[in-house]
């Protein structure tokens, strides 16, 4: 019996283009109860990264895949295929890395391998939409002599930033190594100014601060105004804006904000021509306004959220929904006078005539630093078998 261990050097959460390391340790346990201990044999390891592409065939129209042949693992198969036996397709993988061939490990020793491997910049972010998913895994395959290939995946998240492909770093002339054993070190100093890059251009694009004003109307006349002070965030921060009523001509009886994401699939690959758009709303505030001259509200983006993408087969963007309910009649009508005597006691109409109305705000939300997402991940950094 072998216990293989795969540990992520620093969290599940990574930026497309970061460098992915793991330790994948191989364990020949001593047991205590055992009175006969022998060596163990694997005669190779293998490790890889994909992006597994899930559609709801209910939803999304896809072209045959030919993929379907690697769903099963024959007895004898010595091929090492990472995405065998999962649903869906795999549209994005790095060459396989050998760890070893013919590992021996004695009773109580265990041996450890480094595996790294910079993340596509090019493939989507991780997913999981009601119409699509997009799932990222590091698989380690093994095999012992004359048995089936044992498979550890290790799922994580990948982020993506645009604009990471097209920026060019400079070529640092005190960091041109022509020793070939200096090139790990380059390359890990290269993915540490990818994330300062990639912390900076968020930082640039979500401070940016100019007062959003809109005038909130129906047929009827102006129900008030609402500001915000900023439409780009990053996921983990808090959507926050402001209504006055006071100069409003109908009154506002309750509104509702939401945060919300669309899904829509491409026109090419539309199950039905004109199916309508997923919605799935993340935080909501409701509140009743009546003779109220002004109020905020504040709505978090989760950290586990799907910043907005688009790739050819799906889009993701946000937006806040906003619906208002008014009255169809003046404010003064809003309430009665309950007695006739010195102590006045006002009450709130039992009917009244209501309009409602709603109206859409695209927002843009972007990724944060992955690190700062790691910490509130579904995923794991550790992940084991035993063959």
């Amino acid at each position: 019996m072998i216990e293989v261990l795969a540990k992520l050097g620093r969290g599940p959460v990574f930026l497309a283009g970061e460098a992915l390391e793991c330790v994948i340790t191989f364990t020949n346990p001593l047991s205590a109860s055992s009175t006969s201990a022998s060596s163990e044999m694997l005669a190779w390891a293998s490790a890889q990264i994909h992006c597994q592409f899930h559609a709801s065939e209910n939803r999304v129209a896809l072209p045959p895949s030919d993929g379907s042949k690697h769903d099963v693992q024959a007895e004898n198969e010595t091929v090492f295929v990472p995405n065998r036996g999962e649903r869906g397709q795999c549209i994005l993988s790095t060459p396989p890395k050998i760890l070893f061939c013919d590992l021996r490990l004695d009773p109580g020793e265990s041996k450890s391998y480094s595996y790294c491997e910079t993340l596509p910049i090019e493939g989507p972010p991780s997913f999981r939409g009601q119409s699509v998913k997009y799932v990222y895994k590091l698989t380690i395959g093994c095999q012992r002599v004359n048995s089936p290939i044992k498979l550890l995946r290790v799922p994580f998240r990948v982020l993506v930033l645009h604009g990471l492909k097209d920026y060019q770093f400079p070529q640092d002339e005190a960091v041109a190594p022509s020793n070939p054993f200096l090139e790990e070190e380059e390359g890990l100093k290269k993915d540490s100014r990818l994330a300062d890059l990639a912390t900076e251009l968020l930082m640039v694009a979500t401070s940016r601060r100019s007062l959003h004003l809109y005038n909130i109307s129906n047929t009827r006349g102006k129900v008030g105004s609402f500001c915000i002070f900023k439409t780009v965030y990053k996921i983990g921060e808090d959507v926050i804006g402001t209504f006055n009523f006071s100069e409003g001509d109908i009154p506002c009886l309750q509104f509702s904000v939401s945060l919300q994401t669309e899904e829509s699939i491409q026109e090419e690959f539309q199950r039905r021509r004109g199916q309508p758009v997923s919605f799935s709303t993340h935080a909501r505030h409701q509140e009743a306004c009546l003779h109220t001259a002004q109020t905020s509200f504040s709505l978090p983006i989760p950290l586990s959220s799907t910043p907005g993408f688009t790739t050819n087969i799906v889009s993701l963007k946000w937006r806040l929904h906003f619906e208002f309910v008014t009255s169809g009649e003046s404010a003064g009508t809003c309430l009665v006078r309950g007695s006739q005597s010195e102590a006045v006691t006002w009450t709130g109409v039992e009917q009244m005539e209501v309009d409602t109305f709603s109206w859409d705000l695209p927002i843009k939300v972007l990724p944060t630093n992955p690190i700062l997402a790691s910490y509130v991940s579904q995923f794991s950094s550790t992940n084991s078998i035993t063959i």
